[in-house]
């Protein structure tokens, strides 16, 4: 085990936030119809449930924008206007730590018009622009944003950069039929069936894999044609791709990036169980190490950069065990 455990260990001990925090942001736009409003509101609610119940993203840190606040007053902090998505987009990155993620889930309906992909939001639509524009404000946290919507695939080139994970439902502005990959993206992280290493959290890749193998099962069950077709892009080069291969193109970072930086089982022990707490934190960080690595593959030595990613993979693997081995006796 590497030494840097030693150095984790007392910093757990003395500030266990310093994992990190996730700050949530939901916006639901227009519905348009009330079948759509109640499927809107059903996504939306379920996630943030999830998100706090399950995985220990506090209250405190969720904000749940939609069509109409009186639908759920206690829960639907305002209008999803544009000028308060702004405002909440601002608003956060004046509070949100350096190492902090921040999640944005966006559903509804979208629309691509003169080249300008939007989200159709009550009152004025929110461009891509608008959200880039928005996210510039935070220059070295994590970012997901997951626009579920129709014709979403153009957020893609607008909003890719350093540090982010952009999701869209579609590939393009022309896939404008009503999509379900929100639907499924939620119920990776509300139910089980995503959690495919086991390591019991679900990566953003999971959630992606498991929401867009789901949709193409919903198509072929009823026969009829797929209209969506998913996108992740996590490298930088805005260009997403439809399967992911963390070994090739994007995936290494939505591969290691989670809801929260350890199960909330985990995070809620830490006083209790600093050496479990350690463990996870190391496990991450190699992950994240590892993914960093990936990435810088076309530019190492071909013989540096198997070497390195075996010793990584090695300490991955000791880590993981040695994490299995505590809490089997836990």
């Amino acid at each position: 085990m590497r030494a840097i455990w030693a150095v984790l260990l007392p910093a757990l001990l003395l500030e266990p936030q310093a994992i990190g925090e996730t700050h949530l942001v939901v916006v639901s736009g227009l519905s348009g119809e009330p079948k759509y409003a109640e499927a809107f509101y059903e996504w939306a609610t379920t996630f943030m449930q999830a998100a706090n119940d399950r995985w220990g993203v506090p209250e405190s840190n969720t904000v749940y924008l939609a069509e109409k606040t009186e639908r759920d007053p206690r829960r639907i902090a305002a209008r999803s206007t544009r000028e308060n998505v702004l405002g909440t987009l601002g608003e956060l990155a004046g509070r949100a730590g350096p190492d902090d993620r921040v999640f944005i889930l966006l559903i509804g309906h979208g629309s691509e018009r003169d080249g300008v992909p939007s989200l159709n939001l009550p009152g004025p639509d929110m461009s891509a622009s608008d959200f880039a524009e928005a996210l510039s404000a935070f220059p070295t946290q994590s970012i997901v944003l997951v626009n579920s919507a129709s014709a979403s695939g153009p957020f893609v080139a607008v909003l890719s950069g350093a540090n982010r994970i952009v999701v869209t439902a579609t590939k393009s502005g022309s896939e404008r039929n009503e999509t379900l990959f929100a639907r499924y993206f939620v119920e990776a992280f509300a139910a089980d069936g995503a959690d495919v290493d086991k390591d019991e959290r679900v990566s953003v890749l999971e959630a992606y894999n498991y929401a867009r193998r789901e949709v193409t099962r919903y198509y072929e069950e009823r026969g009829i044609l797929l209209t969506e077709h998913a996108l992740l892009d996590d490298n930088g080069d805005g260009v997403g791709s439809g399967e992911p291969d963390p070994e090739a193109s994007d995936g290494a970072m939505a591969r290691t990036l989670y809801l929260v930086g350890l199960p909330a089982a985990v995070a809620g022990d830490v006083p209790a169980d600093p050496e479990l707490a350690a463990l996870y934190s190391e496990k991450q960080q190699l992950e994240e190490e590892i993914a960093a690595l990936r990435q810088r593959k076309d530019e190492m030595d071909a013989v540096a950069y198997e070497q390195q990613l075996e010793e990584l993979l090695v300490e991955l693997t000791l880590t993981t065990r040695a994490i299995r081995e505590l809490e089997e006796k836990t």
